[in-house]
């Protein structure tokens, strides 16, 4: 069973920054396309970002683009986050998950339970 947690979410004003981490566990995380979603209140989830395992290319949504940085480190099955110049707008629980191509869409599964990321002006 796939085991993702994510962790590095808190309260930051705006203009700051967080990294966020998710550990990963009981499957062979080199082998998976792995990113990050979150989940607004009133909103519906937002693909953020995707890693592939196969060619390191990286998929951002145009909303963090040039501002989230997607990184990960096979050797400990860890998926990181860098988020700078943080909006407001960026308040959400965050997700770590298997991400895969849908199109013009990126699907999300097995994701942990989440990380709050608070943004304040």
């Amino acid at each position: 069973e796939v085991q993702l947690v994510e962790s590095g979410g808190g309260l930051v004003q705006a203009g700051g920054s967080l990294r966020l981490s998710c550990a990963a566990s009981e499957f062979t995380f080199h082998y998976y396309d792995i990113g990050w979603f979150r989940h607004a209140p009133g909103k519906g989830r937002e693909g953020v970002s995707c890693s592939s395992s196969s060619n390191g290319s990286t998929y951002y949504a145009d909303s963090v683009k040039g501002r989230f940085t997607i990184s990960r480190d096979n050797a400990k099955n860890t998926l990181y986050l860098q988020m700078n110049s943080l909006k407001r707008e960026d308040t959400a629980v965050y997700y770590c998950g298997l991400c895969r191509r849908d199109g013009d869409e990126y699907e999300y599964d097995q994701w942990g339970q989440g990380t709050q990321v608070t943004v304040s002006i």
